[in-house]
């Protein structure tokens, strides 16, 4: 039998003769400039492969070589603060080596070999280790310390083992050996396959909320750690911005953020804000706790697809060691549309829209990858997910979101009206919904601060006065009883000083769980204190000429989330105000 080669070229997508030898999801080097590729099918001796790069110019007869591995990613040191390529490529490197375009076979390793680690060892000679046990530490960045861990599948014996020291990550610091006599050697880093799941021994309910800081989010439609959550929306809306705001805020130990197939522009605006973006419980920069995933449209297709499972195999990793890691996919829908033309491409029968049949299923594979688990030695971490979702035409019946919706708990709809209102973050309080309400409601309760029963409240106001609306724009608001406009009023609150909020504010871009609590309190208070002075004949104009209506809509800008006393002085305000109303009316 021949060598294996190039028998045809279609895009992205090689068709190969003579590679019996090469295996399933195998990965491949093909021609003199070592182009990367991944076997995707097998029928005899031909088989087909998808390109990580530009196929221009090959030509039937190029030879190919197998790697005899999966395609895999490297999980060790020198990950954090990294910016990669979908499949994990560091861009730095290839930049300063290259230039800023990325050539065709650009092999280069993701982790530098030459860089020597300070190594904590954490286990002795005749240690017992099982899958996932840490047996060093690695002070990556000063706000993340890498946990090098035992790989899935080895367990035995410590029969040797390094001291402290400083170490190359292909350094072996420890023998392992197995029940069966078989020795292992443990380096600083390992590698895994970017479409195998890794394992853990128990799978733990998500109950405490991942707080982002957002009001909507957090005390409206909230996620918990480990939860899974999409943000569909059309061009315009909001989508990029809203994951940068919880990227910064979000309470996790880890942040993974992938551009998949988002335009040049938005990308590079990530990659220059990032960096400058301070860590606000550090104070210091947030990509030392940040990695960074850039696959533009402008990028190979198939590099598109990968990049999902290259960013998502990370977080797994780093929940292993025991973190919170938050993953943003931006977008979801682009990942799709890759997936759909190498469908094509492989000749699949479509279906819906085009997309492949087996749309559904890999998006539940994917979302299924987040969650909190029991690690090892009772060690617990999470992967909480949120996919943006970007529709055509803002059409939620389309493939992508609709089958998004079948697995995950959370959606944050971004609305075009409120986003075109300048009304941002755009989440629209009538079809948005989270499945973590019940679950993240002990978190409040441990704080002392009751938000379940004023998120009631809330929605029913906002139910209300949607209904109110409609009434509205066919008799006028003259022709309502003052009661009912008086809700009117209240949502006018709730939309204007609650909901909205801005990113770019300094006072206003984050807001603590107690501010929220005191702002949708004091919004609540106003609106019970007014309703029983509409009962005593006070006229509603009179009740929104006083002062503190306006002071109450300029809350979120003037009281800070360090300044909570002011909520206090605000309140005893509002009830000189109603007082004066009292002796006025009573």
């Amino acid at each position: 039998m021949g060598e294996a080669v190039v028998k045809r070229i279609e895009g992205p997508i090689i068709i190969s003769k003579n590679t019996r030898d090469i295996e399933m999801n195998e990965e491949v080097r093909i021609g003199d400039e070592n182009l990367v590729g991944e076997v995707i099918r097998i029928n005899g001796e031909e088989s087909m492969i998808q390109v990580y790069e530009d196929t221009t110019g090959l030509e039937p007869g190029i030879k190919i070589f197998g790697t005899g591995k999966p395609l895999s990613v490297e999980l060790g040191p020198g990950i954090i603060s990294n910016t990669f390529d979908g499949i994990q490529r560091p861009l730095a490197i290839i930049r300063e080596k290259q230039g800023i375009f990325i050539k065709r076979g650009a092999i280069v390793p993701a982790l530098l070999r030459d860089k020597k680690w300070k190594v904590d060892i954490k286990v002795n000679k005749g240690d017992e280790v099982f899958p996932n046990s840490i047996i060093g530490e690695v002070e990556e960045t000063s706000l993340v310390k890498h946990r090098i861990l035992i790989p899935p599948g080895i367990a035995g014996k410590v029969v040797e083992v390094e001291k402290s020291s400083d170490y190359r990550i292909t350094d072996t610091i420890c023998l392992v050996e197995r029940a069966d006599g078989k020795r292992e050697e443990i380096k600083l880093f390992h590698s895994w396959p970017v479409r195998k799941k890794r394992p853990f021994l128990e799978r733990i309910p998500p109950e405490e909320i991942m707080f982002t800081g957002q009001r909507v989010i957090d005390s409206v439609f909230p996620i918990a750690k480990g939860g899974v959550a999409a943000i569909p929306g059309g061009f315009g809306t909001g989508k990029t911005v809203t994951q940068h705001s919880l990227a910064k805020w979000s309470d996790v130990d880890i942040i993974i953020y992938i551009g998949c197939g988002e335009r040049g522009n938005e990308m590079a605006q990530v990659l220059e804000e990032f960096p400058a973006l301070k860590d606000p419980r550090s104070g210091k920069s947030l990509m030392e706790r940040t990695i960074l995933i850039a696959n533009t449209s402008n990028m190979p297709v198939t590099a598109r697809e990968s990049s999902i499972y290259t960013g998502i195999t990370m977080a797994e990793y780093f929940r292993d060691m025991g973190y919170d890691v938050a993953l943003f996919a931006d977008s979801t829908s682009r990942w799709a549309e890759a997936l759909r033309e190498i469908s094509g491409r492989m000749e699949q029968m479509p279906a819906e829209k085009g997309f492949p049949a087996y749309l559904s299923s890999r998006l539940a594979e994917f979302y299924e990858r987040g969650g909190r688990v029991k690690v090892a030695e009772d060690r617990i971490g999470s992967v909480s997910i949120v996919g943006a979702v970007s529709p055509p035409g803002g059409d939620f019946s389309e493939p992508v979101t609709s089958h998004t919706k079948r697995f995950i708990s959370t959606f944050w709809v971004l609305d075009r009206d409120l986003a075109y209102s300048r009304h941002y973050p755009a989440i629209s309080w009538t079809e948005s919904y989270s499945g973590y309400l019940d679950r993240v409601s002990s978190w409040w309760e441990s704080k002392g601060l009751s938000n379940k029963e004023l998120r009631d409240k809330l929605m029913a106001v906002l139910l209300l006065d949607s209904h109110l609306r409609e009434i509205v724009q066919l008799v006028g608001e003259g022709a309502l009883p003052e009661r009912e406009r008086l809700t009117l009023r209240k949502a006018e609150l709730i939309k204007e000083s609650f909901l909205q909020q801005s990113s770019l504010s300094a006072i206003d871009g984050y807001c603590g769980p107690e501010k929220q609590y005191r702002m949708l309190k004091t919004i609540f208070d106003f609106g019970d204190g007014a309703e029983d002075l509409l009962k005593i004949g006070v006229p509603l104009f009179k009740i929104e000429e006083l002062p503190v209506f306006s002071e109450i809509k300029r809350m979120k800008e003037e009281i800070g989330n360090d300044d909570l006393h002011k909520f206090d002085e605000l309140v005893s305000r509002i009830e000189e105000n109603f007082s004066d109303l009292r002796k006025e009316y009573g």
